[in-house]
């Protein structure tokens, strides 16, 4: 009887030891198969070539301006440029919730960045514009580096260039679509409300110059996402810099309501001039003021077009408040 309660026990042990030895083995192996996902990369072609790039990037650094298309497309952004144009050191107030979590590198339009504070972020993928092109060999050591071309006319276009990269143009043509039928909508409204040929000007008073908002920025806002009516005498956006005129010829621009961009000290300079007191829009008290930050850079970012599109008709509301 002992021998056999002996040999029941050994029996088990043995079993169990077997059972052990397959739930390790399943761990282990389980344990090999998600190191092998976290190495899984992929080829995508940029604006330099083919570049090899983790499939699922978890640490993604974008200094290229590209944060808020990433993150629409469903990236995580951990580092970005992405900051104010008035200060680099904070975030325009449209990207706040949308990239507050990310550590602000500089300024997207600047060359370069700080490589020390990229290389304590740890990144698993660095995004790049052609304005960065000389930090990309320094940078490759560091992670896969993705270099993107924004050219700052056409914002459909630089979204669409940063998606195709990425294999995300269906996700990309869905916001898109969205957002431009929404724009319409509030478009169709404001004429309905204010006029269907009342025109709409678009300026920054910055640093003593004048520039308009014609084929960039808000202007492509106005005209082609909500189809307002443009005025006569706008001189026209030949390229990313915006046209400048002095006061005479801002006065010569035929505006129904007009979006001044200023920042304080060219706010001051402009009230106080008698030539743009005696325009028509200034005189009907059609002008909405707004702060150079963030308004600035708002028309440039896709998240900040649709937030714009979404308070204008408050703005044109408070006119007369």
């Amino acid at each position: 009887m002992k021998k056999y309660i002996l040999l029941v026990m050994s029996i088990f042990v043995l079993v169990f030891s077997l059972v052990g030895c397959g739930n390790n083995n399943q761990a282990g192996q389980q344990s090999a198969n998600e190191g092998q996902e976290a190495k899984e990369t992929r080829v995508v072609k940029d604006v330099k070539g083919e570049v090899e790039i983790p499939m699922h990037p978890e640490r993604i650094v974008d200094i290229s301006g590209a944060s808020d298309i990433l993150s629409i497309l469903g990236y995580d952004v951990i580092g970005t440029a992405n900051s104010d144009g008035y200060d680099y050191t904070k975030f325009p107030s449209y990207l706040e919730d949308v990239l507050g979590h990310a550590q602000i590198l500089g300024y997207s339009m600047l060359a370069e960045m700080d490589v020390e504070a990229i290389i304590a972020l740890e990144p698993d993928l660095i995004v790049i514009s052609t304005v960065q092109e000389k930090m990309y060999d320094q940078l490759s050591k560091i992670a896969p580096v993705v270099m993107v071309e924004m050219k700052q006319m056409d914002w459909k276009e630089d979204f669409m260039h940063v998606a195709t990269i990425f294999g995300e143009e269906e996700k990309a043509t869905e916001w898109i679509d969205t957002y431009l039928a929404k724009a319409k909508e509030v478009g169709a409204s404001i004429k309905e409300t204010y006029g269907e040929e009342s025109s709409y000007l678009s300026f920054l008073a910055s640093g003593g110059s004048l520039f308009i908002f014609d084929g960039a920025g808000l202007g492509t806002i106005f005209y082609d996402d909500m189809g307002l009516a443009k005025p006569e005498g706008m001189p026209q956006q030949e390229n990313v810099s915006l046209p400048v005129v002095t006061f005479e010829g801002l006065a010569e621009i035929n505006a129904d309501y007009i979006f001044a961009i200023a920042t304080d000290e060219d706010l001051a300079a402009l009230t106080a001039s008698s030539i743009w007191n005696g325009t028509e829009a200034v005189k009907n008290g059609n002008v909405i003021t707004l702060p150079a930050s963030p308004y600035f850079n708002q028309g440039y970012s896709p998240i900040g077009r649709l937030v714009f599109v979404e308070e204008i008709e408050a703005l044109l509301a408070g006119m007369h408040e």
